[in-house]
């Protein structure tokens, strides 16, 4: 994402997305380097470069949603993200998007709790 202009990735989409994609888009390529200090703090015997990718890419997502949306309750963030996880990555990682999305969540949102 950091060697794409962002403007153009938008304007070269076929329709336009809905304003809380683009918000998303723009938010996690804007604060990419702080998104994933925070995932790997989190996952301290995952580094980042041995993640599937679209773990990566739905942790990087959730962990904007939790630390800037905080209209979005974290059940929500962690249970849309483990969803993505359940369809399109491994089969392992569902758990472990779920694992360090709750613990991201006890850092950014402490007072929430997860009902689930």
């Amino acid at each position: 994402m950091k060697d794409l202009d962002p403007g153009q990735v938008l304007a070269a989409l076929p329709s336009p997305p809905e304003p809380y994609a683009v918000e998303l888009f723009l938010g996690v390529g804007r604060r990419a380097d702080e998104l994933d200090e925070l995932v790997a703090a989190q996952s301290a015997s995952w580094a980042l470069d041995r993640m599937p990718a679209v773990d990566r890419q739905l942790l990087r997502l959730a962990a904007f949603e939790l630390a800037e949306r905080p209209d979005v309750p974290v059940a929500v963030v962690i249970d849309e993200a483990v969803e993505l996880a359940k369809q399109y990555s491994t089969e392992d990682s569902s758990r472990f998007v779920n694992g360090v999305l709750a613990g991201l969540a006890a850092k950014l949102r402490p007072g929430e709790v997860r009902d689930r």
